[in-house]
């Protein structure tokens, strides 16, 4: 039956691949205008009309005959084309595997073209891998499973048997115990020549993580081009990533306190990078500092990364500053920080960071997100949503604490220190999602508001979601001060009609010193709704989700 439904589809692309012959003619016929002069009612025009029925009837009849070309005549060239196509559409594990039982030449077409059609076994450790590698012809084996069991080891043992036939490797939530025994099994002290992407990842808040020994893949992996771990010590990374100069992406996300890198350790083996596109370096407590007893003064000369344009970094606020006064990246568009709770944060060498780098400054629009575990900082660097456009991706700075208080205290200081880079932004959006206020006590000092609306002097546009009856009764105390939101003109709430009489003196006052506000309601246009997907919605869900910072890695694909 999978078998009638692959070639069904085959033969729709046949179809459309033969038709575009008459391409041109379908474009005539479907834009054709109606004849203004002579008139259709006047001998001229009936005879044009005439005669261009005659020929659209022609060219019907040519249509079909067109359409009634069998798939079985096509040469195999034609054939290959139709398959790459198909292949292409979705995941191609499972497809090539029909394709090749629909008749013998199909499979004599398939076969022949393994690298164009980028035919590979999918191994999971479910996978039965040494029957299916005694069956097919010799191809590339990709090794993905987002649920390994250990009960499966042996399946994956048998794929690692071949490292010359390996280029991914993608393991997610991996027990310690089924870590420790792959990571040290005699397979995995062998180089992967083709390897190219290797991704391992031990199950949330796992107590005891296995160790990646220093002959991990032999201590070489010289076409690797993404390579993450997550959870994972690994002593010996620097000696792995000296080899592969083609590193396009590193993440080490969640490093126990075991296998804490230092700032300086770090900038030693960046710089034969030269490649690096995408840094991920994140930590999983607060316990993974620099010395405090040691005082290193700043650094005479930084390391340049000339390739890094996104860096995520997540740990106290020394390391990150420690980090980032180390560094120069000219073309970085976007960076990610994460910093553990404090009282105070004191972030100088990130401000001197964000001035130096060009892409950085001169934000346009800000973001301010409110969760149950987080508070974070998005500023955009156009007008558009976060992640749209292709300035789209924003710059984020972000706190891991519960309480409202304690997030508005975090966000305060922020925006204090970077103010000079907030006195651009025209349009400021706060919120949060609806589930994320249980439990919130509205006990915050409406000045701590206030200290975070002062340094957007540009606002223009403030948009408020789910959070109105916070921020109203803020707006309430402002009849008499002009300095803070100087510029703002538009007023966007979610239930407008709610809070009307607490921003009622607001209104009034800034009406009567000639600078008027309009409210809106937030979804009354659809150029003010909340941005799906990327924008706003999409940024607390990313949030809430706990996926900031590595959702790249978890959003791959492998091929």
């Amino acid at each position: 039956m999978a078998s009638l439904w692959v070639l069904y589809l085959l033969q729709l692309s046949l179809c459309y691949i033969v038709n575009v012959t008459v391409n041109q003619l379908s474009k005539v016929h479907h834009t054709r205008k109606p004849i203004s002069h002579p008139s259709m009612s006047s001998r001229a025009g009936k005879h044009i009309a005439r005669h261009r029925k005659e020929f659209f009837n022609e060219q019907g009849r040519n249509l079909i005959s067109f359409q009634r070309v069998t798939i079985g005549s096509l040469p195999d060239n034609v054939l290959l084309d139709i398959f790459d196509f198909y292949l292409g559409m979705s995941y191609p594990f499972a497809r090539w595997c029909r394709l090749v039982q629909v008749c013998r030449r199909w499979r004599y077409v398939v076969f022949a073209s393994p690298c164009r059609l980028g035919l590979a076994f999918l191994c999971k450790t479910t996978t039965p891998v040494r029957e299916i590698l005694d069956v097919w012809p010799p191809m590339q084996i990709v090794i993905n499973d987002v649920r390994p069991t250990p009960l499966g080891e042996d399946n994956i043992i048998a794929a690692l048997e071949h490292p010359d036939r390996v280029p991914t490797i993608y393991l997610r939530s991996l027990p310690s115990s089924l870590l420790d025994r792959l990571a040290t099994s005699p397979v995995m002290q062998e180089s992967f020549p083709v390897l190219t992407y290797i991704q391992l990842e031990v199950v949330e808040n796992d107590q005891t993580p296995a160790v990646l020994p220093d002959t991990f893949l032999g201590g070489s992996a010289p076409r690797l081009q993404t390579f993450a771990l997550c959870g994972i010590p690994f002593p010996a990374l620097p000696k792995l990533l000296l080899s592969a100069r083609d590193l396009v992406n590193l993440w080490i996300w969640s490093v126990p306190h075991t296998g804490y890198i230092s700032p300086e350790a770090v900038v030693t083996w960046l710089p034969a990078l030269t490649n690096l596109k995408y840094l991920v370096l994140g930590f999983q407590s607060p316990s993974s500092r620099p010395d405090r007893g040691i005082q290193r003064p700043p650094p005479l000369t930084r390391v340049d990364l000339p390739a890094l344009a996104r860096l995520s970094l997540q740990g106290v606020s020394e390391y990150v500053e420690d980090f980032l006064v180390r560094i120069n990246t000219p073309v970085l568009t976007t960076i990610e920080i994460e910093f553990f709770n404090r009282v105070n944060f004191d972030i100088p060498q990130l401000f001197e960071f964000v001035s130096r780098t060009e892409a950085l400054r001169s934000a346009k629009r800000a973001n301010l997100v409110f969760t149950k575990e987080y508070a974070r900082l998005y500023l955009c660097h156009s007008d558009s949503p976060p992640g749209r456009g292709p300035d789209g991706e924003p710059t984020c700075v972000g706190v891991r604490c519960h309480a409202l208080d304690w997030q508005i205290s975090f966000l305060v200081q922020i925006c204090s220190q970077l103010l000079p880079h907030l006195s651009s932004v025209e349009r400021l959006d706060i919120g949060c999602q609806v589930i994320d206020r249980l439990g919130w006590q509205d006990d915050v000092d409406y000045t701590q508001w206030l200290e975070i609306f002062r340094p957007f002097i540009a606002v223009q546009s403030l948009h408020i979601f789910s959070l109105d009856e916070f921020i109203a009764p803020v707006l309430q105390e402002l009849t008499g001060v002009t300095e803070v939101l100087p510029a703002l003109r538009s007023l966007f709430l979610t239930d407008p009609d709610s809070s009307r009489e607490a921003i009622e003196p607001f209104i009034t006052a800034r009406h009567l010193s000639n600078q008027p506000v309009t409210v809106v309601h937030q979804w009354e246009e659809e150029k003010h709704q909340l941005p799906a997907g990327p924008g706003f919605k999409g940024l607390v869900e990313v949030v809430q989700s706990g996926r900031w910072g590595k959702a790249d890695i978890h959003n791959h694909k492998p091929v």
